[in-house]
C-alpha cells in the first residue's frame, strides 16, 4: 500500500532524527497523528500548544532540533508565543501548522488563519505545501533553513493534503549539518591584536555565542590580565572555571560587571547581542565579535565589528598578542566583584519570617543542593533575577528561560521538553506563581509522562517585576498582587506530591526530600512578597521615583508595605549606588 504525504513527512523526521512532535491533536493534524503513532517518534500531548513549542524550544536549545505542531486557526495562535521565543533565542525548531482544506483557503472558513502572515515576523522559512511534488524539497529546505540559520521554520499543510498518496523527490533529502571554521581575515586580526596591545585596561564580556569557547576565553583573560563579565545566557558557560570571571550586568546583573565594563580602556564583546544599551559604556573602545555580522554594532559605538566564531578567532589571535604583565586592574575587579559576593550573601544569611521567606536564601539553597548538571528553566520575572545571581555554572549545568521573548509562563513548559529530552539529568523548574498559573494546567501533562521535574514555586502572591517596574517608575503598584489556589494541593490533585512551606526553617529539608523523591514534585514556598532586586547601576530617577512611590504608599494608608519594602532592600541600596 502506497505511503501518504503524512506517513512521508514522519519518514523524514525521522531521517533527521526527530524523537518527539509536542502537539494537541485534532482534526487537520489526524493524520500526521496516525503516521507518528505508526513511527518511531513519541507524539507528545500537551494541553496547550504555548506548552507545546515551549517545551520543543527547550529541547531544540539542549539538543540542536525539535518540532511542535498545531492544527486549524486557535492551534497555530496558541503556538505563537513559544514560537517566537524559539526564534528569538536563536534555535532550531520546526512547526508543522497543518491547516484547513486547500479547497476552502481564501473562503473565510471555519478556524481559517493565514499561516504565511501569522508566523513570517518568527521565522526563517514559511511555506505551505499544496501538492505531493513539493513534500520532500520542501520539508528538507526548512529543516535546513532551522538548523543553518539557528531559528524557526514553518511549513503550513491542509489536512486534506497530508491524505494524499506520496511522491518521490528527484532532490536529495539528507538533512546537512555543517559545521564550518569562521574567523575574521588576518589583517583585520592584525587591527584587533594592534587594539588589544595598545590598551592597558581590557575587560572581556561574553554571551551566549562564547558557549563553546571557555577554554579559550580563560586563556585569553589570563593572558591580557582581563576581568570577565558575562551576559545571563552565557553564564553557564563562561562562569565555570574562570578565575577572573566578575559577574553579569544587565537588568538582572551585578555592579561589579558594570564596574568592569566601564573602567576599562577597551572592551571586548564576544558573541553578545546584549539588548539594554544603557548598560553599556560610551567612553571607553569597543571590539565586538559575532558569527552574525548583521548584529555588529546596533547596541554600542564600535571601534571594531568582526565577524567569526568566537573559539576560533580566540585560537588564532593569540599568537598576535604581548602578554601584559600589570596586574593591578584586574585585581581591583576582583576585589570589588568579592566585596559584590559578600553583599549578596547578606540576604542569604536573612532567610526572612514566616509567609515572607527570602527568595535570595532559596535560590541559594536550590543551588547548594542541586546537581553538578541539573537543568534549570526560569520563569520570566522575578525567578530570573535569583537564578541569575544565585545559580552557579559548573560547566555542566544549563539554565533556560525566556531570556530574549521574555515571556511569563515558560519555566514549567520547558521543564518538560528538557526532561523528556534528558531524562537522566535533574530538571528544576524556578516557576513564580504568576507563571504557574497561567500555564497551570500542563501540570497534568508532567503527570501523564511520569516526569520526574521539580517545580519550585516562588510564591510572593504578586506579579514581582511588574510591582518593582510601577515603583522605580514613580507609581504605587497597582493590581500585581495574586490571590492564588493552594498549590500544594493542586499538584497533589494532578497525581503527585505537592508541599506548601511556609517557615524558612523548613527550606532545607523540603527541598531535599523534593530533590530525592523518584518522580515530579512541587514546592509551593511562600516567599517576600516585598523583596525586590534593583539593577546593578540605580539611576537617579529610579530612585525619585522608588521615593515617590513609597510615599505614595504611605499617603494611601500602606504605611506598613511600604516600610516593610524598604526594611527588606536596603541592603541593595547601600550596596549598589
Amino acid at each position: 500500500m502506497a505511503k501518504n504525504i503524512a506517513e512521508q513527512i514522519v519518514e523524514m523526521l525521522e531521517n533527521a532524527n526527530v524523537k518527539r512532535i509536542y502537539a494537541v491533536t485534532g482534526d487537520s493534524l489526524n493524520h500526521l497523528n496516525i503516521a507518528v503513532k505508526k513511527s518511531s517518534i513519541e507524539w507528545i500531548h500537551v494541553r496547550h500548544e504555548e506548552v507545546g513549542a515551549y517545551a520543543a524550544a527547550a529541547e531544540a536549545e539542549l539538543d540542536g532540533f525539535a518540532v511542535c505542531a498545531g492544527s486549524c486557526g486557535p492551534g497555530h495562535v496558541h503556538l505563537i508565543n513559544g514560537v517566537y521565543e524559539a526564534h528569538r533565542s536563536h534555535v532550531p525548531m520546526l512547526v508543522i501548522a497543518s491547516t484547513i482544506p486547500s479547497e476552502e483557503m481564501g473562503m473565510d472558513y471555519f478556524q481559517e488563519t493565514n499561516t504565511i502572515k501569522l508566523f513570517d515576523d518568527c521565522s526563517h522559512y514559511n511555506q505551505m505545501i499544496t501538492r505531493p511534488e513539493q513534500v520532500q524539497r520542501t520539508l528538507q529546505t526548512a529543516i535546513q533553513h532551522a538548523i543553518s540559520k539557528k531559528g524557526v521554520a514553518v511549513i503550513g499543510l491542509p489536512g486534506d493534503v497530508s491524505e494524499l498518496d506520496a511522491e518521490e523527490a528527484t532532490t536529495f533529502n539528507k538533512i546537512f549539518k555543517t559545521n564550518p571554521v569562521i574567523r575574521p581575515s588576518d589583517e583585520e586580526l592584525n587591527q584587533l591584536a594592534t587594539l588589544i596591545n595598545e590598551s592597558e585596561k581590557v575587560t572581556i564580556y561574553c554571551g551566549i555565542g562564547a558557549e563553546k569557547a571557555n577554554a579559550e576565553v580563560v586563556q585569553l583573560s589570563k593572558f591580557l590580565k582581563s576581568p570577565v563579565g558575562y551576559s545571563f545566557r552565557g553564564k553557564m558557560a563562561i562562569q565555570p572555571n574562570n578565575p577572573n570571571e566578575v559577574g553579569l550586568t544587565g537588568l538582572l546583573g551585578l555592579p561589579s560587571a558594570y564596574h568592569a565594563m566601564h573602567e576599562a580602556d577597551l572592551l571586548i564583546l564576544l558573541g553578545t547581542d546584549f539588548p539594554y544599551q544603557k548598560f553599556m559604556p560610551v567612553k571607553n573602545k569597543i571590539v565586538q565579535i559575532d558569527e552574525s555580522p548583521e548584529r555588529l554594532g546596533r547596541r554600542a559605538k564600535l571601534e571594531l565589528g568582526l565577524t567569526g566564531d568566537v573559539k576560533e578567532t580566540i585560537k588564532a589571535l593569540l599568537p598576535l598578542l604581548k602578554e601584559k604583565t600589570e596586574v593591578h586592574f584586574l585585581n581591583q575587579q576582583l576585589e570589588f566583584y568579592g566585596k559584590v559576593k559578600e553583599t549578596q550573601l547578606t540576604y542569604v544569611k536573612d532567610f526572612g519570617k514566616e509567609n515572607a521567606i527570602q527568595p535570595e536564601f532559596v535560590a541559594h539553597t536550590l543551588d547548594k543542593l542541586a546537581k553538578k548538571d541539573a537543568i534549570f528553566t526560569v520563569d520570566t520575572g522575578m525567578c530570573c533575577v535569583w537564578g541569575a545571581r544565585y545559580i552557579t555554572g559548573t560547566g555542566e549545568r544549563k539554565m533556560l528561560g525566556s531570556f530574549n521573548h521574555g515571556s511569563m509562563a515558560n519555566a514549567m513548559p520547558m521543564a518538560i521538553g528538557a526532561s523528556l529530552a534528558h531524562p537522566d539529568r535533574q530538571v528544576i523548574a524556578m516557576c513564580g506563581d504568576g507563571g504557574l498559573s497561567m500555564l497551570l494546567g500542563d501540570m497534568a501533562t508532567i503527570f501523564q509522562y511520569k516526569l520526574p521535574v521539580k517545580l519550585i514555586v516562588f510564591n510572593n502572591r504578586a506579579l514581582g517585576m511588574v510591582k518593582l517596574e510601577m515603583e522605580v517608575g514613580g507609581m504605587p503598584d497597582n493590581e500585581t498582587d495574586m490571590i492564588n489556589p493552594d498549590f500544594g494541593m493542586i499538584a497533589q490533585a494532578m497525581g503527585y506530591p505537592g508541599k506548601n512551606v511556609h517557615q524558612p526553617e523548613e527550606v532545607e529539608a523540603a527541598i531535599k526530600e523534593c530533590f530525592e523523591h523518584n518522580g515530579p514534585y512541587l514546592l509551593n514556598i511562600f516567599t517576600n512578597p516585598n523583596a525586590l532586586a534593583l539593577p546593578p547601576k540605580i539611576e537617579f530617577d529610579q530612585v525619585i521615583g522608588m521615593t515617590k512611590s513609597m510615599a505614595q504608599l504611605m499617603l494611601g494608608g500602606k504605611m506598613e508595605e511600604a516600610l516593610d519594602t524598604v526594611k527588606t532592600n536596603y541592603k541593595h541600596i547601600k550596596g549598589l549606588l
